[in-house]
């Protein structure tokens, strides 16, 4: 690590925050927050100023953070979804989706927050479409990321020397989303989604803004093809 702003980014071995990572790699060193150790290994081999940090989301501890002396930028860019009627939905459903898209985050947070403040950092929060719109067969998810939009409006009120943006993209060309087309029971083309990059560039905005400017929210929509 460097002297430049330090990002932890969650999620980081693909998707959305593999590209947050490659969109900040210029101007940060980076802590590649996930559980693929070897995919994490690869992109910090890419990215100069960067290092795989694999941790369980669900149990991090503050032993897990012992050695992030300085944080600048918390990117919280991990999540799950799982879909289906509500009535279809069980008790572990619930449960799961709600650790690993608020519990977590939350706790992580937390944990980190004496870090951000003496940073004045700046905490970023990858939500959805659904955390603004709740469809039929999208309840559980929908509900974590409403929940996920109401943690992230507290925060910035609770702490005001911290930047707090919201990233709601629309539908983007990751493994995640190939798995919620599975879901759906539908065919996967990602020349029809977003582009991760896009979403990346989008968070790099806000980051990057000048000291004057809190960007707290971004909706980003793929463009009719």
């Amino acid at each position: 690590m460097t002297d430049r702003p330090v990002a932890l980014v969650t999620g980081a071995s693909s998707g959305i925050g593999s590209a947050i990572a490659r969109s900040l790699a210029s101007t940060h060193d980076l802590l590649l927050g996930g559980r693929d150790e070897t995919s994490l290994s690869v992109l910090a081999a890419e990215l100069p100023g960067s290092q795989a940090w694999p941790f369980d989301l669900e149990n991090v501890a503050s032993s897990d953070l012992g050695s992030v002396s300085r944080l600048d930028v918390l990117v919280h860019s991990a999540g799950i979804a799982l879909l289906g009627p509500l009535a279809d939905a069980t008790q572990a459903d619930w449960r799961r989706t709600f650790d690993v898209n608020v519990f977590a985050v939350a706790e992580l947070t937390n944990l980190l927050l004496p870090q951000l403040r003496t940073a004045n950092g700046h905490v970023v929060l990858i939500n959805s479409g659904a955390g603004l719109n709740a469809n039929p067969g999208w309840g559980v998810y929908a509900a974590s990321k409403f929940a996920l939009r109401a943690y992230a409006d507290a925060l910035r009120g609770d702490e005001p020397a911290l930047r707090v943006t919201t990233v709601y993209p629309g539908r983007t060309a990751t493994r995640m989303q190939e798995d919620v087309r599975r879901q759906e029971g539908g065919d996967y083309d990602p020349s029809k989604y977003i582009d991760p990059a896009s979403v990346g560039r989008a968070v790099a905005s806000a980051v990057l803004a000048t000291p004057d400017a809190h960007i707290t929210e971004i909706n980003v929509r793929s463009r009719p093809h």
